[in-house]
């Protein structure tokens, strides 16, 4: 294994990580390892601030990787008349392009058309888009007429389509791009720490100053930190309610949570080029997306009861996008026996009384708890920079500090400080297939060529999960770090032996251990999946 970069995140020492969790006091202490609670930790610690990072479970273990992984402009903001958060959107995509290319891919959205009359609609919105958000020339919009649509897309029903209108968006991988947060957060000097539970709130004098923090690891034996800080961030995503209820016991709730659904099909059954817009039966705007060797069709957005870190896929929200599906692609269609991996996140957004969760604002909202505890909740995975600048700029007024200027806007992330074209290039000149060469290159960027001098396959990276990324169970690189669990034709099941027993010697795990760490990834994938045994064939 090649020397760790500097941003290296091994985090297998718990009992020197404790140790440093309750020495001395910090300036921020931030409860949640999400895309919003890692962007503060980075912004804050870019700005020398001393912080720490306490995640209950695994970093972007929650809404953070379970999004529809898309960095875009936020043109369906521009429908609900929200300009500011359009033209933020629209600014913020290209700094996520610029300190991360390797995570933020650039792929034609395809909205198709029936008349002229919704093109004309489509187009004077997208030019507004391009306006507000100062988009160039060379990615402003176009539009196919029906030949070049069947043409270029050839897996769409075009009957009663007269073309489309296609503009550029990027996706992202929104777990690689919290972690490559979290490691830049620990290079600047951010003291973080995974399967850091919070029990309790210490208070002294009405004012919370401090967290207690239990090791949520199997086998911790009661390891415990109190991490005492100046300022304490609530950025739990949808377990920010329960964090203020530490705080204020009894504090009423202020999420409304939303469940949000994707389905996983071989890419041979949806063969599409480009992202998909759909209708579905509601109205809603609904896609199918490439992705390696896979298509995924998604979301829903759906009220749901409680916070969870893996929430179930219901029979309903299958036939919900299976229905959309078979209403724009021709056959043969699909059916549920074509599903390979499904993923279910809970967004956390600000409640506004009357509204369906499809109409609720994405805007953020922070609010002072009664104990002086910061929560920020709702936003946008593409506004998560800017979300947390605005946070920081509050945390250093309250340190009674000058607000100095953020530095995340301009330092590349890790893997971030090439074009992705450079490794591609070098990964297909070993020999690697295009598929293998750009999954690799979407994960790793500048650091690919680090990963892969000892060889390729699940083991590789696995090692580098645990030695450089943070990872301390299996669960962490099947479905996070390596993103098998959604994108591997198998999901990922065939690369759990080799990656666990690459992670076994690093662990300290035994064998009953490392069966254990198997079991847990394969019982999971089957409770994904046992929502689809209820689901009629609705497109068979």
């Amino acid at each position: 294994m090649p020397p760790s970069p500097a941003t290296a995140l091994d985090l297998r020492d718990r009992d020197a990580l404790f140790d440093a969790l309750g020495a001395g006091v910090f300036d921020l202490a931030i409860i949640g390892g999400g895309i919003t609670g890692a962007g503060i930790a980075r912004d804050a610690a870019l700005r020398g601030l001393k912080v720490a990072l306490v995640e209950a479970r695994d970093f972007a273990s929650g809404t953070s990787s379970r999004s529809s992984k898309m960095i875009h402009g936020g043109l369906r903001y521009l429908a609900q008349g929200d300009l500011n958060l359009v033209r933020e959107a629209a600014s913020e995509r290209k700094i996520v392009e610029a300190i991360a290319p390797h995570l933020a891919r650039q792929t034609p959205f395809v909205m198709p058309v029936r008349n002229a009359a919704a093109e004309a609609k489509l187009r004077a919105g997208l030019w507004t888009f391009e306006k507000l958000g100062a988009v160039p020339k060379a990615r402003h919009h176009e539009v196919w007429n029906r030949a070049e649509l069947v043409e270029r897309e050839p897996a769409i029903d075009a009957e009663g389509l007269t073309g489309a209108v296609v503009y550029p968006e990027y996706l992202t991988d929104d777990a690689r791009l919290t972690l490559a947060n979290v490691r830049s957060a620990a290079g600047a000097g951010a003291r973080a720490a995974n399967y850091a539970r919070v029990e309790a709130i210490g208070m002294e004098n009405s004012r919370a100053t401090s967290l207690e923090v239990v090791d949520a690891l199997p086998g911790a034996d009661g390891r415990r930190a109190r991490v005492r800080a100046r300022v304490i961030v609530n950025a739990a995503g949808p377990w920010v309610d329960a964090v203020r209820a530490l705080e204020s016991p009894g504090a009423p709730t202020r999420l409304a949570l939303a469940r949000g659904v994707h389905l996983v099909v071989p890419r041979e059954r949806l063969p599409v080029n480009g992202a998909i817009i759909m209708t579905a039966a509601d109205r809603r705007s609904v896609f199918a997306v490439p992705k390696g060797w896979v298509t995924y069709i998604g979301t829903t957005d759906t009220f749901h009861p409680a916070a969870e870190a893996w929430p179930p896929v219901t029979p309903g929200d299958v036939d919900y996008l299976l229905s959309a599906a078979a209403a724009r692609f021709r056959s043969p269609r699909l059916s549920a026996s074509d599903i390979v991996s499904v993923w279910s996140g809970i967004r956390p957004l600000v409640a506004q009384e009357g509204k369906s969760a499809s109409d609720i604002s994405r805007k953020d909202e922070l609010w002072t708890g009664p104990a002086g505890i910061l929560s920020i909740a709702g936003g946008k995975l593409t506004a998560y920079r800017q979300m947390a600048e605005r946070v920081v700029d509050r945390v250093e007024g309250e340190l009674g500090r000058k607000t100095a200027a953020s530095r995340t806007a301009e330092r590349p992330l890790p893997g971030g400080d090439v074009a992705p074209s450079g490794p591609r290039a070098a990964l297909l000149g070993r020999g690697l297939s295009e598929l293998d060469a750009d999954r690799l290159v979407g994960l790793y960027g500048g650091e690919v060529g680090e990963v892969v001098r000892d060889g390729v396959g699940p083991a590789v990276e696995a090692t580098r999960a645990v030695l450089v990324e943070g990872a301390l169970r299996l669960e962490d690189y099947w479905s996070r770090r390596g993103a098998r669990a959604w994108f591997d034709p198998d999901a990922g099941m065939g690369a759990l032996d080799d990656a666990a027993a690459a992670m076994a010697p690093l662990l300290g795990w035994s064998p009953t251990r490392v069966a254990d760490e198997i079991e847990r990834c394969r019982s999971q994938h089957r409770r994904d999946l046992a929502g689809l045994r209820a689901t009629s064939d609705v497109c068979g």
